[in-house]
């Protein structure tokens, strides 16, 4: 009776909805696997372009489609699927095989803490020495699978994101479990979605952790090199690659790199904190990260556009100006949550006992490395010119994305913090944007 006293008490009911409750929720869960593919359809050579050309037509085409039963089945490769799960499978013997320091997160509502190896840079080393090995061996043709069952490659990955959010919500109902704060609602569809289990493990091998950083993440990095194999086969070789799918390729795998050498930072986010593991999350790590992201260099590789050294130069400027901006101010965070502070920031204390940063970037606005985020996704748009604008919905959709998670950070510091959060708000008023939100 004690321990089910206790576990009521550290799982206590979700009082609260987001995302608009579980109409909102199941809008989502939908409608991301939809996005994905309809962002394939309106954009590629299947479809004769980016946007199709005749748009009144294209919608005609679409309706007849997906009322015809062999386009869905289209959407099914056996190839691709068992291409994918070996994939998977190489991310976890690699992380189970490949030597890896062990990092405490933060202290759970338990009082404990989980401890998390750390190898996702050693992993993706070796996925890019692997990678690299077959181009050189066999040419970039043997590297353009990915580019031609990008269907069939989606649709896997969805699957399994499906798969891994109803294992863990089953899973979710056993005893001991600790639940997300925000994810235990006692609705099927909301819980399903926003992730009903804090930390999903078997064993040493946590779920959530391993997916935000792993299977997608890298995936994202090898559909680029898929994309400039591609173009490179239809231009005569890799010497024939254009500029602007260098800068992609560079912009993209340094973002992917630069995250997985800095693993240990992924585990003071919002993520892995307070959000459960859900179809949210799996569907976010495991489907949309790879196959969305990565829609400029898919686009590069049909639509081979050379920039010249003036907008190379300015877009490198860009991008570098980002970067700079959000390395800087998340190691400026690091530093002050591992008790160093080598640029003497400013902080005050609150009533819990923990410092908010008053000072530096995070004196400039509550999230600024949500700024450097926006703008080198600006910059990763800029190498596909102008002639279209779905090439930039990856701009739209993560400023969208981050002003979101800004303003839910914002609701659950107010929770935590009360006054003091109204005091720094006076202290820093700005969100993202300096003098401007």
């Amino acid at each position: 009776m004690a321990s089910k006293e206790v576990s009521k008490e550290l799982n206590p009911r979700t009082t609260s909805y987001e995302f608009l409750g579980p109409p909102g929720t199941l809008l989502i869960s939908i409608g991301v696997p939809f996005l994905t593919y309809a962002l394939y359809f309106s954009c590629s050579e299947t479809t004769g372009g980016c946007p199709p050309p005749n748009f009144a037509t294209w919608q005609d085409a679409v309706t007849r489609a997906v009322s015809d039963v062999n386009w869905w089945k289209g959407l099914w490769d056996t190839q691709a699927s068992l291409i994918y799960l070996g994939w998977y499978a190489f991310c976890v013997v690699a992380w189970a095989v490949l030597p890896g320091d062990s990092v405490e997160g933060v202290p759970l509502r338990t009082g404990e803490t989980k401890k998390y190896k750390i190898n996702a840079f050693s992993t993706f080393l070796l996925a890019l020495g692997i990678t690299t090995g077959i181009i050189v061996r066999y040419g970039p043709e043997a590297f353009t699978f990915i580019y031609d069952r990008w269907v069939g490659f989606v649709t896997a990955s969805i699957l399994m994101s499906v798969f891994q959010a109803t294992a863990c919500y089953i899973a979710s109902f056993q005893q001991g479990k600790l639940l997300a704060l925000g994810g235990n609602s006692g609705n099927f569809i909301y819980d399903f979605y926003i992730g009903r289990e804090l930390n999903p493990s078997i064993g040493s091998f946590d779920v959530k952790s391993f997916n935000e950083l792993r299977p997608g993440l890298i995936l994202w990095a090898l559909i680029d090199i898929s994309m400039a194999c591609e173009q490179a086969v239809r231009r005569g070789g890799l010497q024939n690659i254009t500029d602007s799918m260098w800068l992609v390729l560079a912009f993209q795998i340094w973002y992917v790199g630069d995250a997985l050498y800095n693993e240990p930072a992924i585990f003071t986010t919002m993520d892995i904190i307070s959000d459960g593991f859900g179809f949210m999350l799996s569907v976010g790590d495991l489907a949309w990260v790879p196959f969305v992201y990565s829609l400029q260099a898919r686009y590069l590789a049909f639509n081979q556009i050379e920039l010249g050294p003036v907008n190379v130069a300015l877009i490198l400027l860009v991008n570098m100006t980002g970067y700079y901006i959000f390395r800087s101010a998340n190691g400026e965070k690091n530093d002050f949550r591992n008790g160093r502070n080598p640029k003497n920031l400013q902080s005050f204390t609150t009533q819990r006992g923990t410092k908010l940063i008053t000072s530096g970037w995070w004196g400039r606005s509550r999230h600024p490395n949500y700024l450097g985020d926006i703008i080198m996704a600006l910059a990763w748009s800029l190498p596909t010119g102008f002639n279209t604008p779905i090439t930039y919905f990856y701009v739209i959709y993560f400023a969208v994305l981050l002003i979101h998670r800004q303003r839910r950070d914002d609701e659950n510091c107010e929770h935590k913090y009360g006054e003091d959060w109204e005091k720094y708000k006076k202290m820093v008023p700005y969100r993202i944007i300096p003098y401007i939100y």
